[in-house]
C-alpha cells in the first residue's frame, strides 16, 4: 500500500473537527469575518475588549509579530519578525520586516510613528508560523545575545498567552478555510475535495460542495471471511464532510492571582457522512480492527487584536470493523448533525470538558444475511491546540451495527420449522481527554489527563424477519 502526500497551499485559514454530546459552557457569541479589523476597544480600568477575527492571508512578505515589552503594559503589533528560530536550542534571530511594497513616493514612516525598537530581554512575542517554528512562536526574551547579518539573536523561554494578552478580553469564532488543509491518503481510493469563499472550489466533489466545507471520500476493500463467496467480497465506502471553525475565549480579568479568570478552547459546525458496508468481514480477533484511511493537518492563525495565535489541528480519519465472520451485511446510512468540543476554564474551578452534538441519522438501505454480527464506524479522531500542543483530543465514531439470529426446531409428528430475524442499529461512540498543555493560557497545569467522559448512543434503523 503506497502513501501519498498532497499539500495543498492555497490562502487562507484552516481545517478540521469532530463531534460529541454531554456538557456545555457559556456561549461565545461574538463571530468575526476574516477581512474585519482588530480593532480593541478599551474599557475603564484599562484593559481591552480585542477582536477575534482569521489572521490577514498570508503573502510572500515575513509575517511581523506582536509583542509586549518588558513584559508589561499592552500587546502591540510590531514591525519585527522572526527570521528563525532553533526549538532545541531555544534561539531565535528577530529582523525588521521589510517595508510593504505599495506604491508612493517613499517608505518613510508615518509623522508622530515611532521607530520600533530592538526585541529587548523580557520582551514577550507571539508569532504566525516562522522558519524554524512551523506552529507558531510564542516566548520570553530572557537574553539579547547579539546582533548578527539576519538580525537580533536571543535566548528565549516557554510563556503562556496571559504573559501576552494581560487583563485584555477576547471571544470569538473564526471559520475555518479549508483550503490550506495537507492531507496524507493512507490508502488507495481517497479523495479530497473543498469550496471556499469567492466561488473557488478543489477535488472531484467541490462543485457539490457548500462554502466553507471539505469533504474526505473513501472507497476500498476490507479483509474478507476465508470461506466467503466472490460475490460476498467486504468493502467499505462513503464520506466525511466538514465545515468546522475555531473558537477562542480569553478573560484576563481579575481572578485573585495569576492567569485569565476564565477561558475556552474548541471547534464546533456542522459535520455530515455517509456510508455503506457491503460483503463479509473477516473475523476479528481481540479488539476491533481499525483501518486509517487520511491524516489531515493544519496551523490556522486566529488574530486576537493584534496576537496571532497559532491553533494546531490534527484529524486522523478511519474505519474500523468488528464482525464474526459469518454475517453478509449490505446496509449504508446517512449522518446529518453539528457539534462543539472543547475546554472550558474558570478560575477556582480549573478545566472542564464541553462536548456537544445534534446527531440525525437516516437509513438508505439495509439487510443482513446468516447468523452473526458486525459492527463498522467511520470515524475521525481529532486534536486541538495552541502552538503546536494538544490540549482537547476527542474521538468520534458514527457506527452500524447488523445482527441476525436463525433458529430451526422440529416436531414430534416430524415436521419442522425455522425462523430468522436481523436488525441493523445506527449509532455513535464519543471519547477523548483534556491535556495539560491547554496550560498555555496561563492557568494552572492541570495534573493528570481530564476524560471527556465516553458517551453511547444507538438507534435502530431496519430490522426483518421470516419464516420457513
Amino acid at each position: 500500500m503506497r502513501t501519498l502526500t498532497r499539500r495543498l497551499l492555497l490562502p487562507g485559514l484552516t481545517a478540521l473537527a469532530l463531534a460529541g454530546t454531554g456538557c456545555s459552557a457559556p456561549a461565545h457569541t461574538m463571530a468575526a469575518g476574516p477581512e474585519s479589523a482588530a480593532t480593541p476597544s478599551s474599557s475603564a480600568d484599562g484593559d481591552q475588549q480585542l477582536e477575534v477575527n482569521a489572521a490577514p492571508r498570508p503573502s510572500a512578505e515575513p509575517t511581523p509579530l506582536a509583542r509586549t515589552r518588558s513584559g508589561k503594559g499592552q500587546p502591540e503589533k510590531s514591525s519585527l519578525k522572526v527570521a528563525s528560530y532553533d526549538r532545541a536550542s531555544g534561539r531565535a534571530v528577530i529582523s525588521t520586516a521589510p517595508p510593504s511594497h505599495t506604491p508612493g513616493p517613499s517608505h518613510s514612516p508615518a509623522p508622530g510613528k515611532p521607530v520600533d525598537q530592538p526585541v529587548a530581554a523580557g520582551d514577550v512575542i507571539a508569532s504566525a508560523p516562522a522558519p524554524g517554528a512551523p506552529d507558531g512562536l510564542l516566548a520570553k526574551v530572557t537574553e539579547v545575545v547579539g546582533r548578527t547579518d539576519r538580525g537580533t539573536e536571543v535566548k528565549t523561554a516557554s510563556t503562556t498567552l496571559a504573559s501576552v494578552l494581560k487583563d485584555d478580553r477576547a471571544d470569538g469564532k473564526v471559520p475555518v478555510d479549508p483550503a490550506s488543509v495537507s492531507v496524507v491518503p493512507l490508502m488507495k481510493g481517497v479523495t479530497f475535495s473543498w469550496a471556499k469563499s469567492r466561488g473557488v472550489r478543489f477535488g472531484p466533489r467541490g462543485a457539490e460542495l457548500p462554502l466553507g466545507n471539505l469533504r474526505l471520500d473513501v472507497n476500498a476493500g476490507i479483509d474478507t471471511a476465508e470461506d466467503a463467496p466472490a460475490s460476498a467480497a467486504a468493502s467499505v465506502s462513503g464520506f466525511v464532510q466538514l465545515a468546522p471553525q475555531v473558537e477562542f475565549a480569553y478573560d484576563g480579568g481579575k481572578a485573585g492571582g495569576p492567569g485569565p479568570s476564565s477561558a475556552f478552547l474548541g471547534m464546533s459546525g456542522d459535520w455530515s457522512s455517509r456510508w455503506a458496508l457491503k460483503g463479509r468481514a473477516a473475523a476479528s480477533t481481540g479488539t476491533p480492527r481499525r483501518i486509517p484511511f487520511a491524516k489531515l493537518h493544519s496551523a490556522p492563525v486566529i488574530q486576537v487584536g493584534p496576537v496571532p495565535v497559532v491553533v494546531s489541528l490534527d484529524l486522523t480519519c478511519y474505519v474500523q470493523v468488528e464482525a464474526d465472520g459469518r454475517v453478509t451485511l449490505d446496509v449504508q446510512q446517512d449522518v446529518k448533525g453539528d457539534f462543539r468540543v472543547g475546554g472550558s476554564y474558570a478560575a477556582g474551578k480549573g478545566w472542564d470538558p464541553v462536548s456537544t452534538a445534534a446527531v440525525h441519522s437516516t437509513p438508505v438501505n439495509a439487510s443482513v444475511t446468516a447468523a452473526g454480527t458486525v459492527k463498522s464506524a467511520l470515524g475521525a479522531e481529532a486534536s486541538v491546540g495552541l502552538y503546536g500542543a494538544v490540549g482537547v483530543t476527542a474521538d468520534f465514531a458514527p457506527y452500524l451495527r447488523g445482527e441476525a439470529d436463525a433458529k430451526a426446531a422440529a416436531a414430534a409428528d416430524g415436521k419442522a420449522s425455522a425462523h430468522a430475524s436481523w436488525a441493523v442499529h445506527g449509532g455513535f461512540d464519543l471519547d477523548g481527554r483534556l491535556d495539560f498543555h491547554l496550560s498555555l493560557f496561563g492557568t494552572p497545569v492541570i495534573e493528570h489527563r481530564i476524560p471527556l467522559g465516553a458517551l453511547h448512543r444507538e438507534w435502530a434503523l431496519a430490522k426483518g424477519q421470516a419464516a420457513g
